[in-house]
């Protein structure tokens, strides 16, 4: 038997596919803003590189509010619930420095 039903678009999994993306792709244009940072203000990489990293930000800031917003009522229970409890998860001691 053919498996027919239509796969709908999950908004969840295209925020956090986008953040993912923009997120590992703002360090590498994060660097190369800093190695062109003594070319002349004027010059087609600088500003180039420039533009990507202003658009990989707000991409991702976009992407990790949407995020949360989404995935509210998780994060609002599992804080509830923390807070109920009062003990610290390896969550929060991992992210500890």
């Amino acid at each position: 038997m053919k498996d027919t039903a239509k796969k709908s678009f999950s908004l969840r999994g295209f925020a956090i596919l986008t953040a993912t993306i923009t997120g590992l792709g703002l360090p590498i244009t994060g660097l190369a803003n800093h190695l062109h940072q003594m070319d002349p203000l004027v010059s087609f990489s600088r500003h180039a590189w420039m533009a990507a990293h202003w658009i990989l930000g707000i991409l991702f800031t976009i992407s990790v509010v949407s995020h949360a917003v989404l995935n509210r009522r998780p994060l609002l229970n599992y804080v509830r619930g923390r807070a109920a409890g009062s003990k610290s998860g390896r969550e929060v001691v991992g992210a500890i420095p």
